[in-house]
């Protein structure tokens, strides 16, 4: 492909679809009582759940530029002609900033760096749409026109059993003013405009799961969308959440399940369930 796409790890693309679609994927880092390991590489998500119930302390922090550069000379070299890395909100990380650093290294006229003002697979659907778009032969200024607009048309819901790991990470942002009420409700959030926004509270798992499908139920509409269930923890939930969710919506395009990886997961915690509804390009995006 003339293009090659770049991400980062806290797409968390179900496992095989990276490969499958020739997307490179670099992973940020995660620290569990201050050693440093690769998210998805040397941590998955078993571990981080372990760890974060026996109250270890766990961090994460982005790929240096050099791990940037490194997978942008490596695109190159294999005849790309052009990059397009796609990463998750600058407004919760500075992931995106590395990338850009990187790109600068490269070559800013071969790299082009998109905040796509989401994360999770609000964040892989545009890495995939983009794939996509590259596989066909597009150029990079069209790649990137792809990514952009994918991320625009996702949304992405999500309910977490507590805050407190989104207060310790400093990922909470407007959603801080729920935080006085966080042992006694679920919160219902959402990624809006790149940052974590809150929608309303719950008082039990059982409505908030109830909220997240009639959520992802209007976003939708009657299109024919594709969805995404995440989760840590929480498999049975998540099927239960998948299934309930194809029920739902008979035109989706199928959905699937991936579970959150050391870095979202750091941050969301044990138990938390997401959905993540991506509409079709020909759907204006919705505000």
């Amino acid at each position: 492909m003339p293009v090659a796409v770049v991400t980062d790890s806290t797409a968390h693309l179900p496992e095989g679809f990276a490969e499958r679609h020739g997307i490179r994927v670099v992973p940020c880092h995660v620290l569990i009582d201050g050693v440093a390991a690769l998210d998805g590489v040397e941590v998955g998500p078993a571990a981080l759940a372990e760890a974060l119930r026996q109250r270890h302390i766990v961090t994460t922090s982005r790929p240096a530029p050099s791990a940037f550069a490194s997978a942008f000379r490596a695109a190159l070299a294999d005849g790309a002609d052009t990059v397009v890395s796609v990463h998750l909100s600058k407004r919760l990380s500075g992931t995106w900033e590395s990338a850009v650093l990187a790109a600068q290294e490269v070559g800013p006229d071969r790299v082009r760096v998109v905040d796509s003002r989401t994360t999770a697979m609000g964040l892989g659907f545009a890495a995939l749409h983009a794939a996509n778009v590259a596989s066909a032969g597009a150029g990079g200024e069209q790649v990137e026109a792809a990514a952009v607009a994918a991320a625009e048309r996702s949304d992405t819901f999500f309910v977490v059993e507590t805050l407190e790991y989104l207060r310790r990470g400093g990922r909470i942002g407007p959603a801080a003013a729920l935080l006085g009420t966080a042992l006694a409700v679920k919160p219902v959030l959402r990624v809006e405009e790149g940052e974590i926004r809150p929608l309303e509270k719950v008082r039990t798992m059982h409505r908030a799961v109830a909220r997240l499908l009639d959520l992802a139920a209007r976003s939708a509409g009657d299109e024919a969308i594709e969805v995404a269930v995440h989760h840590l923890a929480s498999p049975e939930r998540a099927a239960e959440l998948a299934t309930r969710l194809e029920e739902m919506l008979p035109r989706s395009q199928g959905c699937v399940v991936s579970e959150l990886g050391a870095v979202v997961g750091a941050h969301t915690g044990p138990g938390v369930l997401g959905i993540v509804v991506q509409r079709p390009e020909s759907v204006p995006v919705r505000r």
